[in-house]
């Protein structure tokens, strides 16, 4: 006879330790935060170990309480795969966070050709401005700034780099562009919190010194600063990704000039556990044959 632990007091544990709060625990499992402490304590009890510690207003996973939640993570993604299976299947809906500047001026344009190739997977679009925490509770797949994580399988799929842009009007055909003609444009300068404004560090980088006349307008948003270059009001730096389009239908130009690459790297990332799933397993083939 096998002897196993409490299961609801496993499935409460799992949900804790995944959400680092009893009260949000509470609210995902519809039931009350001292239910939730009890179920914690009879396990606790179940194994003689301590499984969380407060530190603060924070609730931390204690090293036997890590590695348990890290096997009952494995344990519940193959029970949702097997009910998937005997139900009928994987999921055909597939949730995707990802940057919202990514997603309007890179993942969007292409995402037609997708649902050619896989008219039965449906892509639910959830856009995000900072890195969300990497949970099945959050989406099935994201493309956001993080690698690395434990348990879930990276793909890098652009090293950001910004280049210099804008409307073909704004210079003469044939003209000779040095970095000495953008004196005489305005640069549509963002401000990117705690990097930056973006034209200051291309000057650095490049070693360039704008003249004390040089005219600047400042947006809080790189895609605003794109809309304004499309425009004719200036010179923008963008991440070339996010101009392709732009370029190859001569709304933009890409100035022969010097880029600088920010660091920042869009990663794809979703669970190890279901990287083979046929739908996520159809969406990793296909974002990785686009450049």
């Amino acid at each position: 006879m096998r002897k196993i632990p409490p299961l609801r007091a496993l499935q409460v544990f799992e949900a804790a330790a995944r959400q680092e709060h009893f009260s949000r625990a509470a609210e995902e499992l519809c039931i009350t935060q001292s239910a939730v402490s009890h179920q914690v304590k009879v396990l606790e009890e179940h194994f003689s170990e301590q499984l969380f510690r407060r530190e603060g207003r924070q609730l931390k996973l204690t090293s036997k309480g890590k590695l348990l939640y890290q096997e009952l993570t494995q344990i519940f993604d193959s029970l949702s795969s097997l009910n998937q299976q005997v139900s009928g299947g994987e999921s055909q809906e597939l949730r995707l966070a990802v940057y919202s500047s990514f997603a309007v001026k890179w993942l969007i344009p292409r995402l037609s050709h997708f649902r050619r190739q896989y008219p039965d997977i449906k892509i639910r679009l959830n856009m995000i401005t900072d890195d969300p925490e990497l949970s099945d509770s959050v989406a099935d797949m994201f493309i956001s700034g993080q690698n690395g994580h434990p348990g879930f399988w990276h793909k890098l799929l652009h090293q950001e780099r910004l280049i210099p842009v804008c409307a073909p009007e704004l210079f003469d055909i044939g003209e000779t562009i040095e970095v000495t003609s953008l004196f005489k444009q305005p640069l549509l300068t963002v401000d990117e919190g705690p990097l930056g404004l973006d034209w200051p560090r291309w000057s650095q980088a490049n070693q360039v010194i704008f003249p004390p006349s040089q005219q600047e307008h400042i947006f809080s948003h790189v895609l605003l600063a794109i809309e304004a270059a499309i425009a004719g009001q200036g010179v923008a730096l963008a991440s070339d990704f996010m101009v392709m389009n732009d370029i190859a239908d001569k709304r933009l130009i890409a100035l022969n000039l010097p880029d600088i690459y920010t660091g920042f790297e869009f990663n794809f990332s979703c669970k190890k556990s279901r990287v083979k799933e046929p739908a996520i397993a159809a969406f990793i083939t296909w974002i990785c044959t686009q450049n």
